[in-house]
């Protein structure tokens, strides 16, 4: 249990935001298996664009369960701080300000995580931010520029001083992107360095890692990127090993059958909703599926492989559930003969 302001968070488990990924289904499904908090997709601060469909879909979301956390990406000060203000209007409830992306075509504008490098300006955006909401403001950075460059306690220790209410910490730097292994001696100097909540993020993908990280670190909580994309049970899975030292089952075909279905009515229903695009919803149920598929045993889930690119073909939501279906039924055919 931790606290971000006035919210009180009874997990020690969170969804990183992941651009493409965390929208508003995806965000609710894994808050139903037990993450504490979900961060929303990253928001460009330039509210200039907003009025785009992608955007549009990832702006708060008032009927989201509470506390709302919303990311925002940008470079300049007064327009991180504009958009904090426009996000907090719209119902968000916690602003989190990006400075972790390693993409380059968030860099190359001065934002994510290219901001370690300018103390100067970090400082300046965040304390823009704080001063243009209510709402407490959170940060997540990596350790740092590049290896040479390992400044992330620096930043904490100013984010924290600015008014920063909780700080996340990707155990790479920049220059890292996502290659080698996440080292986690900086988190736990973060740690160590500050008084904020801090939360560990990176190549944590089982109970174990999650415990033996939260150990190693001392850090308030997890936070759980790619490792959930396809198995949001993970997070039910950590909470229950924190709890009791025990390890749960896998998740039966039958639950996965019913998570990858549900997911998939509440993707094709929001982006219809949000768009008016009947096509948009399957397309971005593809990769989804995908990940779903890649957590059944090969073994006992013959010819996977064939249904993924047969699914990838698919347009209409109706095909999409109806092939699925077919698919789980033959699956469970193939066990029973296996029994």
């Amino acid at each position: 249990m931790f606290r971000i302001g006035s919210f009180t968070i009874e997990n020690r488990t969170i969804l990183a935001p992941m651009a493409g990924v965390t929208d508003l289904p995806f965000r609710r499904l894994c808050r139903s298996f037990g993450a504490g908090l979900a961060v929303s997709e990253m928001v460009t601060s330039d509210a200039r664009l907003w009025d785009s469909r992608k955007s549009r879909s990832r702006l708060p979301h008032r009927e989201e369960t509470a506390p709302r956390m919303v990311q925002i990406a940008g470079g300049d000060p007064a327009m991180v701080a504009d958009a904090a203000r426009r996000n907090a209007d719209l119902g968000a409830q916690i602003i989190d300000i990006n400075m972790g992306c390693p993409a380059k075509k968030v860099c190359r504008k001065a934002a994510g995580s290219a901001l370690l490098k300018d103390e100067r300006l970090v400082a300046d955006i965040l304390r823009a931010a704080v001063a243009a909401v209510d709402v407490p403001v959170t940060l997540k950075i990596r350790t740092g520029w590049s290896p040479e460059l390992r400044n992330g306690v620096t930043i904490a220790r100013l984010a924290e001083d600015l008014g920063i209410s909780a700080l996340a910490v990707h155990g790479r730097t920049r220059a890292c992107k996502f290659e080698g292994q996440a080292e986690y001696d900086t988190i736990a100097a973060i740690v160590e360095a500050v008084s904020i909540p801090v939360f560990a993020n990176g190549d944590i993908a089982s109970p174990r890692q999650a415990k033996a990280v939260l150990e190693h670190t001392g850090a308030a909580a997890v936070m759980i990127g790619r490792a959930a994309q396809g198995r949001p049970w993970l997070f039910r899975e950590i909470n229950h090993y924190l709890a009791t030292g025990r390890e749960l089952s896998p998740p039966t075909s039958a639950e996965v059958r019913h998570t990858l279905l549900d997911h998939l009515s509440n993707l094709h229903a929001f982006y219809r909703a949000m768009t008016g695009d009947e096509i948009l919803g399957p397309r971005i149920a593809r990769k989804h599926v995908g990940w779903y598929l890649e957590t059944l045993q090969p073994t006992a889930t013959p010819g996977a492989d064939q249904f993924r690119r047969f699914f990838n073909s698919l347009d209409e939501a109706d095909a999409q559930v109806q092939a699925l279906h077919r698919f789980f039924d033959k699956n469970e055919r193939h066990q029973d003969r296996a029994a």
